[in-house]
């Protein structure tokens, strides 16, 4: 069974930092993509950052620079740090596996930046 314990998330001020964990378990972790991908009421789900098996980087450009994704493969664990926090920044945070055809999600971790 693939599972995953994301954490990081909670309410902070415009300007604030979160840093979101996933660990992952159920799978060859070093041979998925991993991302975080986010969701806001109303919105389409869309893609915060990925990091590829060999550590390869990809953001999306509302996030670069404030944003840094990086993995550790022998903790099975990709990490968010997200600095200078915006409000539409507000949205459920996801985490993603990918390999071949293989896709899995986690259930997602609220952030929430707000005065």
């Amino acid at each position: 069974q693939v599972q995953f314990v994301e954490s990081g998330g909670g309410l902070v001020q415009p300007g604030g930092s979160l840093r979101l964990s996933c660990v992952v378990s159920g799978i060859i972790f070093r041979l998925y993509d991993m991302g975080w991908y986010r969701q806001a009421p109303g919105e389409q789900r869309e893609l915060v950052a990925v990091i590829a098996r060999r550590g390869n980087t990809n953001y999306a450009d509302s996030v670069k620079g404030r944003f840094t994704l990086s993995r550790d493969n022998v903790k099975n664990t990709v990490n968010l740090q997200m600095n200078i926090l915006k409000p539409e920044d507000t949205a459920v945070y996801y985490c993603n596996a990918r390999f071949d055809n293989s896709q899995y999600w986690g259930h997602g971790t609220q952030v929430t930046v707000t005065v």
